[in-house]
């Protein structure tokens, strides 16, 4: 009987030895691929990139605020960013790395290798960009790889993730000139050519932006880029992400009619618009009730009044029920198709180029980029969809661009540089109107242009109401994952002390 029990206990060891052994191939699937098509993890990377952080209409107007192209009128609104009031940054964007290696793994023998690997490195480096501009110095030539047993990567100085960055986008211009189109992009629907102009106008943008510490090479470098001209032509380059009438893919601030009667357009864009005499005032905004009241057309410039962002909660309430504002254009709620999402313009690269050109960083004509990148945003408004019936009567028309530079509208030739700079980065800072990417508060921080509203008694600012926020701070869960790094980036870099108020590297 022993023997007999120690037969069966062999036995049932042996089993269970043999399907732990077998363990995966007994639970795949044979009739299933274990491979994920790279085309795959693209769509899924560039729409968790591309689409707006949040998920709701309140996410969407909470984000426009920072940038002080709308106020909030209601005190139910999260306001926080109109106050500047920053917290933490995040490097959640950092998980998608994972991904990303796969699909270039994925990919191996694809004709389409080289441009999934110009992809890969094009968003390690969006990633980094951002992430260093909103903290510091950050990980990054360790990032997105815990697969190597990397789990606390070092943390890079600014200077040299800005570096990294840059190589990793000429490299990735590299990879896209081999010309092979892709699958899985829906950005540019694959078209390799497009993804290579943009890797080289994003170093314009990368090596502008820390304009305060560019070294004498990247500055041949930025006039390098710009003479060989291969860059964005047109509208038709633009980095943008396309709303549809399909569920899930629709525009954010669709069917938020109750936030829109609470969000006026900023007393800083409106006053813009209105001194250009711009058409666009009437694509962005609604007339002022209380100037309609008074006799004012809605085709009429002073029919507009915009909100100060820096007063209180509570009066700007007051004034909204007393009809003094101008609400967001209902456009924007009406449609599921609504304005895309832009993440990069042929107009925003004519302004760095307009502004490096004023600096003597490249020699050309400066007016001419300048008039280049406003026309394409006039352009981009009068050939938008959704408009019709929206727009007070005062459309954008080709007549009408053609004789937009007059007035203060007209390039200051005869003004200072400074005159010059403040008309490029005004027009540039207004681009991103309503598009809740946040992506023009470093040059704000750089240039001082357009002057942003601040007033010590509202602000929010944590440490300091009296100045701007220059970064955030690095997100709680290092302090626990990531300890000795941390410490020693805030140790390096702001004496111990991760405040919001501290000055990065770029900026100093």
């Amino acid at each position: 009987m022993k023997l007999l029990k120690y037969i069966f206990f062999i036995i049932a060891l042996l089993a269970i030895t043999y399907s732990c052994e077998n363990f995966e191939e007994i639970n795949t699937n044979p009739d299933t691929s274990t491979v994920v098509a790279p085309d795959m993890l693209a769509t899924q990377v560039l729409k968790n990139t591309f689409t707006m952080n949040g998920s709701g209409i309140f996410d969407f107007v909470s984000e426009n605020l920072f940038n002080k192209h709308v106020a909030a009128l209601d005190p139910s609104i999260p306001s926080s960013n109109q106050y500047y009031y920053v917290n933490f940054g995040s490097f959640s964007n950092y998980s998608m790395l994972t991904d990303l290696n796969f699909m270039t793994q994925f990919a191996e023998g694809n004709q389409a290798e080289p441009s999934y690997k110009g992809l890969a490195l094009f968003l390690k480096a969006y990633y980094g960009f951002n992430a260093t501009l909103a903290m510091g110095d950050v990980p990054y030539s360790e990032a997105g790889m815990a697969n190597k047993g990397i789990t606390r990567p070092a943390y890079d100085t600014q200077s040299e993730v800005i570096t990294q960055i840059l190589n990793d986008l000429e490299l990735a211009e590299t990879y896209f000139a081999e010309g092979f189109n892709f699958s899985g992009d829906i950005m540019f629907n694959g078209d390799a050519s497009k993804w290579q102009k943009l890797c080289n106008a994003m170093q314009l943008k990368v090596i502008q932006t820390i304009s305060k510490k560019a070294t004498a090479d990247q500055k041949t470098r930025f006039a390098a880029i710009v003479n060989a001209n291969n860059l964005l032509e047109g509208n038709d380059d633009n980095f943008k992400l396309v709303y549809t009438k399909m569920a899930n893919t629709n525009h954010q601030f669709h069917n938020g009619e109750n936030l829109r009667i609470n969000t006026a357009i900023s007393k800083l864009t409106a006053d813009f618009l209105k001194t250009n005499k711009d058409r666009r005032l009437f694509y962005f905004a609604e007339p002022a009730p209380k100037l309609l009241a008074a006799g004012k057309s809605a085709s009429d410039f002073d029919a507009y009044q915009g909100a100060l962002t820096s007063l209180d909660p509570t009066t700007l309430a007051f004034n909204k029920e007393n009809g003094d504002y101008s609400f967001i254009n209902s456009r924007y709620v009406d449609f599921m198709d609504g304005e895309p999402l832009l993440r990069f313009t042929y107009a925003e690269q004519c302004f760095i180029i307009a502004e490096a050109i004023e600096e003597g960083w490249v020699t050309g004509n400066a007016q001419n980029y300048y008039e280049n990148g406003v026309k394409a945003m006039l352009k981009y408004y009068m050939e938008l969809p959704n408009t019709a019936g929206y727009i007070h009567g005062m459309a954008i028309d080709q007549n009408y661009i053609d004789n937009y530079f007059t007035g203060t509208a007209a390039y200051a030739t005869a003004g200072t540089k400074n005159d010059r700079l403040k008309q490029i980065l005004t027009q540039r800072w207004l681009i991103d109107f309503l598009q809740a990417n946040g992506g023009n508060y470093p040059q704000f921080l750089r240039t001082g242009y357009p002057e942003y509203p601040l007033d010590p008694e509202t602000s929010l600012n944590p440490d300091d109401t009296s100045v701007y926020p220059k970064r955030w701070k690095y997100p709680t869960s290092e302090q626990t994952t990531n300890p000795e790094n941390y410490q020693k980036a805030i140790n390096d870099q702001y004496d111990g002390y991760d405040g919001v108020n501290k000055t990065p590297w770029y900026l100093q």
